[in-house]
């Protein structure tokens, strides 16, 4: 990479643990973040990571949001880690600092491919598809739970995409996990939406730590229906069926076992004692969560392909009544989730 530019826009837990990778990595990285106390954490004392008990502090060059207009010097790469509702504003906002042989990334949940190559266009864009976990509820310090052995980042492009570009993005994020090539990145990416919708808002409505939600009777059950609703809607879609985060081919080739084959995947590989999900994170911060682009955006494409999707939609009502602050959540709710 040489004397590249990176920026991560977007420091949240995910964004400051890929960061700091990079910057240990020996890369001139900035980070680009909205929480202001964040900012100012990092440059007075550092960034800590702190993984299984090792912490360590760095000090990459961090920006308030609000600055970017004030950089004069190109990025060679972005890596955008914020939340997927604000994916499209945010790829239009650091687009003119994007050098014309630069390359940006979407490394977020949700399908949030599309704001990048609208932005930069398909030969400065790469599709990406992230697993790991980390939470953060002070400024400057991250607790990561998958740490880089066990991170998993997939890249692929989209039509028009160049290869070589690929290659960049895929080298960064093998500073930060393993990374797969897939040549049907938008497949790859719903494979995650269906394995998100299984969990990352219907454990935070429960308001419990992934591996405790798990424990609950018929949570399981609850989970592999709102993917395999997800996994019909993306095949009605035209997507296809993929191994992602070390599944193999045998495992998804049966349609009824798919989602159950990547639930046990997830939760032997990912998933760390005390681990909530990003979007308890949101609520427990009193920030919007990602619910409508992820078991949302199973609903909304659903409609369009005319397939029911009851349990998904259960899970949607309720996180946009906790939204409303009609409602708190309480592992009573699994009974709601589970009967319409």
């Amino acid at each position: 990479m040489g004397d590249a530019r990176i920026a991560v826009l977007g420091a949240g837990a995910n964004g400051a643990s890929i960061g700091a990778d990079l910057f240990e990595a020996g890369h001139d990285v900035t980070l680009i973040e909205q929480w202001p106390a964040h900012v100012e954490r990092m440059r007075t004392v550092g960034l800590t990571i702190v993984t299984e008990g090792e912490e360590r502090t760095v000090r990459p060059r961090a920006i308030h949001l609000c600055e970017v207009a004030e950089e004069r010097a190109p990025f060679d790469v972005v890596l955008m880690l914020m939340k997927a509702y604000d994916a499209r504003w945010a790829a239009q906002l650091i687009a003119p600092l994007l050098a014309e042989s630069g390359v940006m990334a979407g490394v977020q949940n949700g399908m949030t491919t599309p704001a990048v190559r609208d932005a930069v266009g398909a030969e400065r864009t790469v599709g990406t598809v992230i697993e790991c976990s980390a939470t953060m509820f002070e400024p400057g310090l991250v607790h990561r739970h998958t740490g880089r052995e066990s991170a998993w980042f997939a890249t692929g492009l989209v039509e028009g995409g160049d290869p070589a570009r690929e290659s960049v993005v895929t080298e960064l994020l093998s500073a930060a996990g393993r990374v797969e090539h897939f040549e049907d990145i938008e497949s790859a990416k719903w494979m995650k939406l269906v394995s998100n919708a299984t969990l990352l808002v219907s454990s935070a409505i429960l308001n419990l730590p992934m591996l405790d939600a798990m424990h609950l009777t018929g949570y399981r059950e609850l989970m592999i229906e709102l993917g395999d609703e997800a996994l019909r809607v993306g095949a009605a879609l035209g997507h296809a069926t993929l191994p992602i985060f070390g599944l193999s081919e045998q495992q998804v080739r049966d349609p009824s076992r798919v989602v159950a084959n990547m639930t046990d995947q997830l939760f032997a590989g990912f998933v760390r004692p005390g681990a909530t999900t990003t979007v308890l994170q949101d609520w427990q911060r009193g920030r919007r969560s990602e619910a409508e682009d992820l078991n949302g955006h199973v609903v909304l494409m659903a409609d369009r392909v005319g397939i029911e999707v009851p349990a998904n939609r259960r899970v949607l009502e309720l996180a946009r009544r906790i939204e409303r602050g009609e409602v708190r959540p309480d592992p009573a709710l699994l009974g709601e989730m589970r009967v319409g």
